[in-house]
């Protein structure tokens, strides 16, 4: 990755990786990522906001060298986890005066995870500064969006919001600032649904404050910047906000069929009663679809065959990913069937104990389903639409 230039005397110095398709051995990256580092230097001073993974540190230190960086006086830490703090041992062995400038949980793991030594630190409270020499550095501490520790960094004359993961988004792009593609703002959709989804309440605080500031740029630490701040923050009003859509979610499993006769029965008669079904094949989801799916949507209705006692050990792994992901659902309800029995339902909802919804009467046919399962399932879609209308999404 070459180095580009934002303003005189800022410059993005990170790396992109086009290649990489997993991360935290989770979640899919269709489009690859980023890992961006800001070189800031005032007329005194110089900083470096956030490094790069390990795996691109010769990208980050070859582009320091192209700009002909004999100094850095300090390293600014807005987030422990690797892929932006890892190549700081690499920085502080090239820059031997230079200062790690974190707040005190940040400093605490990088030197558990990184084994930085204490006196390399400089550790800054929130709301204190740091002047670089006709630009000043004010330290934000925002915990959990998505570590306990993160913290932004505003480039205060400038106006320049540095947010690491926060408002950012797994997008391998040649483009410095957004162009408000549709294919960004999807992947920005994706990166809000695993990454933060789970930390929506902090999600609203933390986005008032950095809007309250005005920024003209924010520079997320992953994908591209946005000159455009509105472009991200209205979509993460959006997807932080209390209102759901018109949508039911239905994830499903199938062994020989059954289940499977259920869920296409189940979905039309959403579809003739209004209601928008999203269904997924657990055999072959995307994870990252899936959680998008979950973002909007007012319902959540798993499907799923029993296996010896329990539910299908991916329809187990999609209720334990919604509980994790703490979705704003407002209804759920399960459907599946079973050969001799077992106790899939319970087994369902108590995997479901972090999001706050009513569970509607399930549906579980014994083999193949028939004329009053079918009734069964129109009584589960007129119960879901009643729902619905009761929140507003259906006339």
């Amino acid at each position: 990755m070459t180095v580009r230039h934002i303003k005189p005397g800022i410059d993005s110095v990170g790396a992109i990786d086009w290649d990489r398709r997993l991360f935290d051995a989770l979640i899919p990256l269709p489009q690859g990522t980023s890992y961006n580092s800001y070189l800031v230097k005032g007329s005194e001073k110089t900083a470096l906001i956030d490094t790069v993974d390990p795996s691109k540190e010769h990208e980050l230190v070859s582009n320091l060298k192209k700009l002909g960086v004999e100094a850095i006086d300090y390293v600014i830490s807005n987030h422990a986890e690797q892929d932006h703090s890892g190549s700081i041992p690499k920085i502080l062995e090239l820059y031997p005066a230079a200062k790690v400038v974190a707040n005190s949980k940040c400093k605490g793991l990088l030197i558990e995870l990184l084994a930085v030594a204490e006196e390399r630190f400089m550790e800054v409270g929130d709301g204190d500064s740091l002047s670089l020499g006709g630009r000043t550095l004010e330290f934000i501490h925002a915990p959990w969006v998505h570590w306990p520790e993160t913290m932004f960094t505003y480039l205060r004359e400038d106006r320049v919001l540095f947010t690491c993961d926060f408002l950012g988004a797994h997008f391998a792009t040649s483009e410095l600032f957004s162009t408000d593609s549709a294919s960004l703002y999807v992947a920005a959709k994706r990166y809000y649904a695993e990454i933060l989804m789970p930390f929506r309440t902090s999600v609203k605080k933390h986005l008032e404050r950095a809007a309250d500031l005005e920024p003209s740029i924010i520079a997320p630490s992953h994908g591209p910047l946005y000159d455009n701040p509105e472009g991200i923050i209205a979509p993460y009003r959006e997807w932080s906000s209390d209102l759901v859509k018109n949508q039911v979610v239905l994830p499903f499993v199938t062994m020989h069929g059954s289940t499977e006769k259920m869920v296409g029965y189940f979905a039309d008669a959403l579809i003739r009663r209004g209601i928008e079904v999203k269904p997924f094949n657990l055999t072959r989801v995307d994870l990252g679809e899936l959680a998008m799916a979950l973002v909007d949507a007012a319902t959540l209705v798993l499907a799923s065959p029993t296996v010896l006692s329990g539910a299908h050990p991916l329809a187990v792994n999609a209720a334990y990913l919604a509980d994790a992901l703490r979705p704003k659902l407002k209804v759920a309800g399960l459907i599946g069937s079973y050969g001799w029995g077992g106790r899939m339902v319970e087994q369902i909802t108590e995997l479901l104990v972090h999001v706050k919804v009513d569970f509607l009467e399930p549906v579980v046919a014994k083999g193949l389903p028939g004329a009053d399962d079918y009734a069964a399932l129109d009584r589960l879609a007129g119960a879901v639409a009643a729902k619905h209308r009761e929140l507003g999404l259906l006339g």
